[in-house]
């Protein structure tokens, strides 16, 4: 492998097709690509097998080839973080960033791996956090490993992410604000001896969790050294007790805090803005047993504007809180002081009928998303008004419920056509098979060549190209498609994972890139942003 990433350097610096660098930073970009290439289709396979009929034994050794499989994946990745902060070659591309978007992709993207557990995972922003220039990438990179450590190390409970103003923020350069990246969880703790021991190259609170939980000990590693590029620090406390609610465990508090570039105006990448006063005069209840579902509806409700008392119009319910499941016992539940919301998780979607049988006025899915908490509670205070209020105005209500929540009814795109453009016939096979089942016609091409002529003989709504290929590779393909005056939407899919893999992408007039491996959920992201209905090509 290594010197195959050596011969490809020498080919694509003979050709021009890498800028040039440090030597060894490319060789790190194609040893990734070498790497991640060959796990995407290991990983992408085992997902597509997963869901054919097999039969109990069969699935489990499906499961366990997988999380095998992610787990190389993990330390790829970690390695090769660890490799370019050790030869300080990181670099920042500092931008406008959504930290609601932020805060709110961590949580779900871990969602999955939390809820088979059966633990909770919220997030929140406070609604005084200013608008900050940074780089998104390395602050997702943060968050998910503290987070992704918390989910691993907590057996029950559940696990909170929040992003607020730090203490230390109060005389500070208004220019300059201090932010805290918070990641509480109910787990064990770590004991203060350990507490430095655990960011440490290799490190580990006790000296069998690298057996019991499959880990290296790089993720925290790279934290640390990631908030130092960024002029931060990172620790770990306990956590602070619960105001209200239940509490499980002692649990740990992971703290990093920088300072970042204030920025009056988002252009708007922030979501909140639209948002921020949406529930100005609403008054919402929460009933909630765990302590994180409840301070994180506490928060997002506040951060909207709404205010969160014991007895309101609108109430949301924590299926968790429900005393069972039976419909007698679901209307029992339902209060009668107002309308009721019930907080599901995704797995948890059958039971929809039966608590709209119940009653209840809708549902929102965890971990919850603000602007649908939002439209849910006004859409469910305005049918309230109408019946207590008849005949005046109701109160910023929305014309109709807001639509189905997209992690429980997945976007379909029938008839969508796309260009998938991948040389290697495993990736080509796994993203044919997962743009198919979202309904696309897909067509394909092996090298940056066909593509053009692809798109100099039809038309489509997107194109899904590979990075590196044999003879035109992607970007200069794009360029080549972009100097025809052809504007068809490029996202690119490469396995390199690097800020400066995705500046070329858009340098080279590529719209977005997706990093392998492939999922689902990343696939139908990208065709939601880049295919519209009225603009759509037509097969044929």
């Amino acid at each position: 492998m290594a010197r195959r990433a050596a011969k490809r350097i020498e080919e694509q610096a003979a050709s021009h097709t890498v800028p040039a660098s440090d030597p060894a930073q490319q060789f790190l970009r194609l040893m990734s690509h070498e790497m991640r290439t060959p796990l995407n289709g290991v990983i992408g396979m085992i997902n597509l097998l997963e869901r054919t009929r097999l039969d109990g034994a069969q699935r489990a050794y499906a499961e366990n080839a997988r999380q095998s499989a992610e787990h190389l994946l993990g330390l790829v990745n970690d390695l090769l973080d660890y490799a370019r902060l050790e030869a300080d070659a990181l670099e920042f591309d500092l931008a406008p960033v959504d930290l609601e978007g932020l805060a709110r992709g961590v949580a779900e993207l871990l969602s999955p791996r939390a809820h088979d557990k059966g633990l909770e995972i919220v997030w929140s922003v406070a609604a005084d956090t200013p608008h900050i220039l940074a780089d998104e990438g390395r602050l997702r990179q943060v968050l998910f490993n503290l987070a992704g450590n918390a989910v691993k190390f907590t057996e029950a409970g559940g696990v909170r992410i929040a992003i607020e103003r730090a203490e230390a923020d109060v005389d500070a350069d208004p220019d300059r604000p201090r932010l805290a990246f918070l990641v509480d969880d109910t787990g064990p703790g770590v004991a203060p001896e350990a507490r430095n021991r655990i960011f440490e190259e290799f490190g580990h609170a006790d000296s069998s969790d690298a057996a019991r939980h499959d880990g290296a000990g790089l993720g925290l590693a790279v934290v640390r050294k990631l908030a130092a590029a960024m002029g931060g620090i990172v620790k770990v406390e306990d956590r602070p007790p619960a105001r209200r609610g239940r509490s499980s465990g002692k649990g740990a508090r992971f703290r990093f805090e920088a300072a970042f570039q204030a920025v009056a105006d988002a252009n708007g990448t922030n979501a909140r803005d639209a948002t921020r006063d949406a529930l100005r005069g609403q008054t919402v209840a929460v009933h909630a047993t765990d302590p994180f579902v409840l301070s994180a509806a506490t928060a997002q409700i506040a951060a909207s504007g709404g205010r969160v008392a014991r007895v309101a119009p609108v109430v949301l319910v924590d299926h968790a809180t429900a005393p069972s499941d039976a419909q007698a016992e679901l209307l029992a539940a339902a209060p009668d002081t107002g309308r009721a919301i019930v907080l599901l998780k995704p797995s948890e979607r059958d039971l929809i009928p039966r608590y709209r049988a119940a009653g209840f006025h809708g549902y929102l899915i965890k971990p919850l998303r603000r602007a649908s908490l939002v439209e849910r509670v006004l859409a469910a205070a305005g049918a309230a008004w109408t019946v207590a209020e008849a005949g005046g105005q109701p109160p910023r209500a929305l014309a109709s419920a807001p639509p189905e929540d997209d992690r429980v009814a997945p976007v379909q795109f029938a008839g969508a056509r796309v260009l998938l453009v991948e040389d290697n016939p495993v990736g080509a096979l796994l993203a044919r098979t997962l743009l198919r089942r979202e309904g696309c016609v897909v067509e394909t091409a092996a090298t940056g060549a066909e593509a053009v002529e692809a798109l100099q003989r039809a038309r489509y709504d997107l194109v899904f190209m590979d990075m590196r290929m044999p003879g035109m590779d992607g970007p200069a393909a794009a360029r080549a498609i972009r100097a025809g005056g052809d504007a068809t939407p490029i996202v690119a899919l490469t396995a390199n994972a690097f800020a400066e893999d995705r500046r070329a992408c858009l340098e080279a007039g590529m719209n977005d890139h997706l990093t392998k491996p492939l999922d689902a959920a990343s696939l139908r992201a990208a065709l939601t942003r880049w295919t519209k209905g009225d603009i759509r090509a037509k097969v044929g």
